[in-house]
């Protein structure tokens, strides 16, 4: 075989960077995907494959999940941002028939929380950008009851000798459960009627009760706050005469200030910084078999009274 050199092709001149160093990096190259950078709906789907679905040796299918649950509450939860949503997604579905079955009468209930902010399920995780607080009360007590009942039904699995605390679930759904819910109606209907704000960060409700109250906190640190000037206000022919005086419109608390005290008589509303004293600033009467509903429209129509006379 004769090989004519004239006619071969001579070789690519080689990649070199900008600065002549070495051949640039790969264009496309990007780096290795986590637990906590993989998109939601995958890392959901990999906390749903982590069940078993066959029975143990000793055990049945059923004990085995419920292990499960108790490893998601009580460690891989614990471990990031990302995987503590995607534990919690899991746990609060699971568990919220059960959480449900032992409300009151004639109490309601609203434990799932309420979204802080547009979140894709296609788009890639950022922890930092993870918002793990909820404007919605209850969502606390229904944590609470997971936590508790996780453990309670692995112990009653592993022995039969176990007795289940009673006066746990009572206090939660006797106690809890009505006074974290009647705060949330009184953010709704306070909403509503423009004398609640909600707090600079979270989202507020866009339906359920229609509310069209304020939604973020007023600027001023007191109680009132002037209204913008209209401009169909009458003045002087000049231009110099006095403006007639407005009257000042009352600015709504904000809801991170306010709290609720609960017994089977009385509710009252109190404010202050969470953590620290505070103060009941409104108190109602209530009998035992009252709707939270009608406690709560009773104490935002006083708060009205209240900030007016403050």
């Amino acid at each position: 075989m004769i090989i004519d050199e004239k006619c071969m092709l001579q070789p690519p001149p080689p990649y070199v960077s900008a600065n002549g160093n070495g051949p640039p990096p790969f264009p496309h190259c990007r780096p290795a995907m986590t637990l906590s950078t993989l998109p939601s709906h995958l890392l959901l789907q990999i906390v749903h494959m982590t069940f078993p679905q066959t029975s143990g040796f000793d055990e049945g299918k059923v004990e085995r999940q419920r292990k499960t649950l108790y490893w998601l509450s009580v460690g891989l939860r614990l471990v990031n941002r990302a995987l503590y949503i995607a534990c919690m997604h899991v746990l609060r579905s699971t568990y919220l028939p059960a959480y449900d079955s032992l409300i009151r009468s004639p109490y309601s209930s609203d434990p799932f929380p309420l979204p802080t902010g547009p979140q894709s399920a296609f788009a890639p995780v950022n922890p930092a950008s993870l918002r793990l607080g909820t404007i919605q009360r209850e969502t606390a007590t229904l944590d609470l009851f997971i936590a508790l009942k996780v453990r309670e039904d692995v112990w009653a699995d592993d022995s039969e000798l176990h007795l289940e605390r009673d006066e746990s679930f009572k206090d939660l759904f006797d106690l809890a459960q009505p006074r974290s819910r009647l705060e949330d109606l009184v953010r709704v209907y306070g909403l509503r009627e423009g004398v609640v704000s909600i707090d600079a960060g979270l989202t507020a409700p866009t339906s359920g009760y229609g509310s069209s109250g304020n939604t973020s906190p007023s600027p001023t640190s007191g109680v009132f706050r002037q209204p913008p000037p209209s401009p169909t206000t009458p003045r002087s022919p000049n231009g110099k005469g006095k403006q007639p005086l407005r009257s000042l419109k009352p600015a709504p608390l904000p809801f991170s200030s306010l709290s609720i005290s609960f017994s089977p008589r009385k509710v009252g509303l109190q404010m202050g910084v969470p953590g620290k004293s505070k103060r009941t600033i409104l108190e109602t009467e209530r009998t035992r078999d009252e709707r939270l509903e009608v406690a709560a429209k009773r104490l935002v129509r006083q708060l009205a009274v209240w900030l007016d006379e403050s």
